[in-house]
């Protein structure tokens, strides 16, 4: 089925692959569907429900048929679309879903028992009898589910993940993008323009469209050689753009891999994560079908999907082909077959003969008003049966259908924010709604614009406002020179379906038809989603790209409405199927948690620091030095080390939130207890937030860096959960607060410097060095360190004189390892986290062992700090007469009456008199730890009534490890109780 002398494979490159063992040949350029249509094989694989014969019915990720798995063994893939996989020599592929063959395959069976197996009949089916369900039903519904089977290996692809940012993202490389990125990067704007082919210039490759009067495929490949030249476009073939989120941010897959087989230099997939200023989607549209009576023999094809085999690949789809449709885009096609020297058996224009004036040749026939009413043939078409405009029935030899039933603009983008499409009667289809995604602007086919030239001018004008937006001049000739193009008028007559016998297809892979739909809507399934589930229409790996609109067209009628008011189900990313492999690119093997490392770590594990998990990050425990032959040792020389001299610690680990606009202290104040509102610029405040039932959320500080600007820190562990909260307080709690936030954790390297000795160490490495009158405690500012940016901050974590200093992160790894370097100079060094819970259970800081989620303010003796003069989140709950009794766990000092007996976090609390048993328990241990300050074991607990309690000796007792203790209750600061030395 090659055809000599045309198409745009490489025919001097012959390739070699297997598909189910047999070998095939294709030439460079070719995907796997055009070499074995080249080939003449048809049946490519089964459906999902009745296992029924499918082969190529597109030319993109659209297809939902022609799904197979490529490689073997560990390395196997499943679910790859013929259509979009290359082939390169050695490739080897296989069909799904079938046994023992595609040709032959058992579960066909399915097919006879269609009538019982109709839309859903599984919530029916699989209720009765109940002890089936575990048994029976679940095992047998797990074993069908899916259709392409992983090998059950470990993978052994590599994947990656990489970010980009630019001015103008152009998405979809086709006349209308092509002409967005040549105005936008002549205007001189950074851009990427992504698409999903390998070869840029969508519809353009597989049409005979003219453009300046050249072919539109040489119009296209000028562009994209001028494009590749310039130095501020990044073109990005092989690469879809699958989802849309906040703030301009994109996710993209790239094909890496796919094209060539697997390499070692090369990755598989890399998913990219892209932040751009302006967005242009030039997505292009789908073509839709039109449902008749076994419209899903392999054979049947979207009519440019024949015209893209023809033109692109050089292959025809058939000898003998028919063309059926509603709109002009069928006589285009059939010129092409002509041209191509294949006969085209008929043209059936569903149309009435007055609805329509086609300008065509008198080489094929034309029949007006007709329509194809029923297929032939079960392993390929073999004949079509049509119905004239009389009733009369006429069947016609043929091997391929080529079917035009409208076109589908790819508004999938648009819509997810949340966004819902708009229904333009003048196409028959959903375009999206005006702004619905901000600062991104639809043009092209999927904007409804389906003329050539309308295409190239939406383009130029979106590019054209881009560049404007971002202070730039579109260049000069491109505003004035017009492009000479096709633009003729599309014209369509809405036809959905044809009656007649046999089941009507909508959704090919899950065998979803017709009469499925009009049955979802008599069980008063009607609303889109409904039917959806009802049905599982459109929930196949193409995501009902084709058929959605032809199935909501079939609900529109049976439950009469107007296709504007049924609307569309919701799309969600990804826009084509992504691996998990690819999103968590870097962490295969690593278990189901984030493993995240701080700029410190390599520093760390040269230092020989185990490394403990801390809220998904790894942090240092303690830093052994030479003799030591016991983590207590390092421990405690660490603590000495840190009040004696100087310590560093990396604390990047804690919440950075940044917070900027007019209402950030307004907001600042809904969601901590005290006012921060007050607080001036270059200061520093400690503060509490709490949960809406008045709990205790997390503690943390509040630096104010400019008029409207502050940042905030919270604990490593709850940095998620403060997020979470202030996000929905913002949004759903106060909108009308004008300000913006966004979490700057990553972004930020931050240390702490610790120890009598801190300042004069900073004072040999800031580029002005800090004094006690200029920078006291809690105080913030920016300074400049080996001619880097910074930010310093004075607070205390340790009770001791501190400092924390910010720097960008990528310089976090250089300055830790100079900060210990000049810390070892002066007697000090590095300290981890077993030092760090000393230092603060010295001092009597709060962690979340306090902050358990069963304690209030008051509990911890905090309870001040909710300002009586303005209300924040949880302040009325916190209330309560429940939450503020003396029968409640209050926090207090622990100390050893035997200095030598221990002291161990989780034992609980009891008087002398009495049993050790839960009844009796009065609190427990939350914190506790060895002191080499005050030379004994010390702790933190919760104790009932526990501040009115001081001096009282209470029995503590580990049932697990065996060790009871005799305590005095103390207050919970141990050392400098005055802070003397945090002021000093």
């Amino acid at each position: 089925m090659r055809l000599p002398d045309r198409g745009m494979v490489d025919r001097k490159r012959p390739l070699t692959f297997t598909f189910d063992g047999r070998t095939y040949q294709g030439f460079a350029g070719d995907s796997v569907a055009s070499a074995l249509m080249a080939d003449g094989l048809r049946v490519l694989g089964r459906s999902f429900k009745y296992h029924r014969p499918r082969g190529i019915t597109g030319q993109g990720s659209e297809d939902p048929c022609a799904l197979i798995t490529v490689g073997s063994g560990a390395g196997r893939d499943p679910n790859v679309r013929a259509t979009t996989q290359e082939i390169w020599d050695g490739l080897e592929a296989h069909a799904q879903n079938c046994w023992p063959s595609r040709q032959f395959d058992l579960m066909a069976v399915n097919d006879l028992a269609a009538p019982i197996l109709g839309a859903g009949f599984y919530y029916k089916t699989f209720m009765w009898p109940r002890s089936f369900w575990e048994k029976f039903y679940e095992p047998m519904i797990r074993r069908a589910a899916g259709m392409g089977a992983l090998s059950g290996c470990h993978n052994p692809d590599r994947y990656e993940k990489a970010y980009a940012f630019c001015d103008v993202l152009i998405i979809g490389a086709g006349p209308a993008g092509l002409m967005a990125a040549r105005v936008a990067a002549r205007g001189g704007a950074d851009v990427i323009l992504a698409d999903e082919d390998s070869l840029m210039g969508g519809r353009l490759n597989g049409e005979t469209t003219e453009i300046a009067g050249m072919a539109g495929r040489d119009w296209a490949a000028q562009v994209v050689a001028e494009l590749s030249e310039l130095a501020n476009v990044r073109l990005m073939r092989r690469t879809t753009i699958t989802g849309v989120y906040d703030h301009g941010t994109f996710a993209a897959l790239e094909r890496v891999g796919h094209h060539c087989g697997p390499r070692a230099d090369l990755p598989r997939e890399c998913f990219w994560r892209i932040v751009a200023k302006r967005a242009i989607l030039a997505a292009g549209a789908i073509e839709r079908s039109i449902a008749f009576p076994n419209n899903d023999r392999p054979g049947i094809m979207q009519a440019s999907a024949v015209r893209t085999y023809l033109n692109r690949y050089g292959v025809a789809p058939g000898a003998r082909i028919a063309v059926f449709g509603n709109n002009d885009e069928i006589y285009r096609t059939a010129q092409t077959i002509a041209g191509a020297g294949c006969q085209v058996v008929a043209v059936i224009d569903g149309r009435l003969e007055e609805a329509a004036t086609p300008e065509h040749g008198t080489d094929f026939r034309v029949l007006q008003g007709a329509v194809v009413c029923n297929s032939h043939g079960r392993r390929g078409l073999r004949a079509i049966t049509i119905r004239h405009g009389g009733g009369d029935t006429e069947t016609l030899p043929v091997d391929c259908l080529a079917v035009s039933g409208g076109w589908n603009p790819s508004v999938h983008l648009s819509c997810h924010m949340g966004a819902a499409p708009i229904w333009e009667e003048r196409l028959c289809a959903f375009i999206p709604a005006p702004g619905a995604v901000a600062n991104m602007q639809p043009v092209g086919a999927c904007n409804g614009a389906f003329s050539t030239l309308g295409a190239l001018n939406e383009g130029a004008a979106a590019a054209t406002q881009a560049l404007r937006d971002l202070g730039r001049t579109a260049p000069a000739p491109l505003d004035s020179t017009p492009v000479e193009a096709e633009d003729t008028p599309f014209r369509i007559t809405p036809l959905w379906r044809v009656e007649g016998r046999g089941r009507a297809w909508l959704d090919l892979q899950n065998d979803v038809t017709v009469k499925d739909v009009q049955l979802a809507a008599r069980e008063n399934y009607g609303a889109a989603e409904h039917m959806k589930r009802y049905t599982t229409q459109g929930m196949a790996p193409d995501q009902g790209k084709g058929s959605n609109v032809l199935a909501l067209a079939v609900l529109a009628e049976a439950t009469g409405q107007s296709l504007a008011a049924v609307g569309t189900t919701s799309y969600r990313p990804p826009y084509t199927p992504v691996a998990i492999a690819a999103i968590g690119a870097g962490a295969q093997g690593k278990g189901f948690a984030p493993r995240r490392l701080s700029t410190s770590h390599t520093a760390c594990q040269e230092r020989a620091a185990p490394m403990i998990e801390a809220g998904l990050w790894y942090r240092p425990s303690y830093f052994p030095r030479q003799g030591e032959t016991h983590w207590r040792q390092a421990c405690d020389r660490e603590v000495t080390m840190v009040r004696t001299a100087v310590g560093v610690a990396d604390v990047s680990t804690l919440g950075k939130v940044d917070i900027q606009g007019p209402d950030a202290a307004r907001f600042l104040d809904v969601v901590y207890a005290n006012r921060v509102s007050t607080l001036a610029e270059g200061r520093v405040r400690y503060g509490l937030m709490l949960r809406e039932d008045g709990m205790l959320m997390d503690d943390g500080t509040a630096a104010r860096l400019g008029p409207q600007h502050y940042v905030i820190t919270t604990t490593t562990a709850a940095a998620g959960q403060v997020m979470r909260h202030l996000t929905y307080v913002h949004q759903c709690l106060h909108p009308e607060l004008d300000l913006c936030l966004a979490s700057a954790t990553e972004q930020w390297a931050q240390f702490a410097v610790a120890g009598p000795r801190s300042r004069e160490m900073l004072g040999g490495l800031l580029a002005a060095p800090v004094d006690n009158a200029s920078f006291p405690f809690m105080a913030c500012g920016s300074v400049e360190i080996g001619g880097v940016g910074a930010r310093l901050f004075r607070i205390s974590f340790s009770g001791e004189h501190a400092y924390e200093i910010a720097v960008p992160a990528r310089y976090g790894g250089s300055l830790f390892r100079l900060l210990v370097a000049q810390a070892e100079a002066m007697g000090g060094g590095a300290y981890g986290m077993e030092a760090l819970n000393v230092l603060r259970i010295e001092k009597g800081f709060l962690t979340h062992a306090e902050m358990d989620g069963r304690t209030t303010a008051d509990d911890l003796g905090l309870g001040r700090m909710v300002s009586a003069h303005k209300d924040c989140i949880g302040k009325t709950m916190g209330l309560r007469p429940a939450l503020r009794g003396a029968e409640r766990a209050q926090l207090v000092g622990l100390r050893p009456l035997d200095r030598a007996r221990q002291i161990t976090a989780g034992a609980h609390l009891y008087a002398l008199s009495g049993a050790a048993i839960r009844e009796n328990a009065q609190g427990h241990v939350s914190s506790a730890g060895y002191s080499p300050t005050l030379g004994h074991f010390i702790g933190l607990g919760l104790l009932q009534n526990g501040r009115a309690r001081l001096g009282e000796i209470i029995a503590l007792k580990d049932h697990l490890r065996a060790i009871t203790a005799e305590c005095e209750v103390c207050a919970p600061v141990f050392y400098d109780p005055e802070g003397k030395r945090v002021h000093g």
